[in-house]
């Protein structure tokens, strides 16, 4: 029998959602559980983006965007990682949007209940993208993110990581797709809004099991108390 592939992820999006915004688990320590992910940095500095075992960072930073790899010691308050084996590879021989092409991922999906992770290498004529700025815990998440710069970048190469989660679990993480782009070279990326392909390789990977985990070190986060129809208002609006 295989081994099963867990999910690994770090605190829920809505903690995020209520001001939680401390770090609390290194990046090292999170890049035990996986090669492949997304997340945010300590005060929600910007995009988390976790390719080949390395992890990056991408923010907007003088109206431009800044990509740096992020050091070990670092620290995260969510980010979700997995020892991404692609199950489904196909290629992408011709341009299709964001919306196409995720309907074509989930054609190849053997029910809806379980967790995906995706990763899309190729070509894209246009990538949308926004960065979540640093702020403190006494701004609600939604409140910051109407104020993330935007971005742009056509006919660029590199790679979109992410998590396609099921229905049930909104509120741990994003239902549907949660999505972060990495340029080739680096200098761009951030948190998908939309894109067009021009062509590429599309990777589907099985998760067999979730494995949350929680700050249980975190005093804030062990009293808080959270309002969940509020919370998923703010998923809704944010992401």
């Amino acid at each position: 029998m295989s081994e099963a592939i867990k999910l690994f992820q770090y605190n829920t999006l809505s903690a995020l959602m209520a001001g939680l915004y401390g770090g609390t688990l290194t990046i090292g320590e999170l890049l035990e559980h996986g090669d492949l992910g997304l997340g945010t940095l300590d005060s929600i500095d910007g995009e988390l983006i976790v390719l080949d075992g390395k992890a990056y960072q991408a923010k907007g930073s003088n109206g431009r965007v800044e990509v740096v790899e992020v050091s070990e010691d670092v620290k995260v308050p969510y980010a979700a990682v997995v020892p991404h084996k692609a199950e489904v590879i196909f290629k992408q021989r011709f341009e299709m949007s964001d919306e196409e092409l995720e309907k074509r991922i989930e054609s190849y999906y053997d029910g809806v209940n379980l967790f995906r992770s995706i990763k899309i290498t190729g070509r894209f004529s246009h990538m949308h993208v926004r960065m979540i700025p640093k702020s403190t815990s006494d701004r609600k998440f939604a409140e910051v993110a109407t104020h993330q710069p935007e971005y742009t970048k056509d006919n660029v190469s590199g790679t979109i990581v992410g998590i396609w989660t099921p229905e049930m679990f909104h509120g741990v993480s994003v239902a549907g797709y949660h999505l972060h782009f990495i340029s080739t070279d680096y200098t761009f990326g951030g948190h998908v809004m939309d894109f067009v392909i021009s062509e590429g390789i599309i990777e589907v990977g099985a998760v067999d099991q979730l494995d949350q985990r929680f700050p249980v070190q975190d005093r804030k986060y062990l009293f808080a108390k959270f309002n969940v129809d509020e919370l998923k208002d703010d998923i809704d609006k944010s992401e």
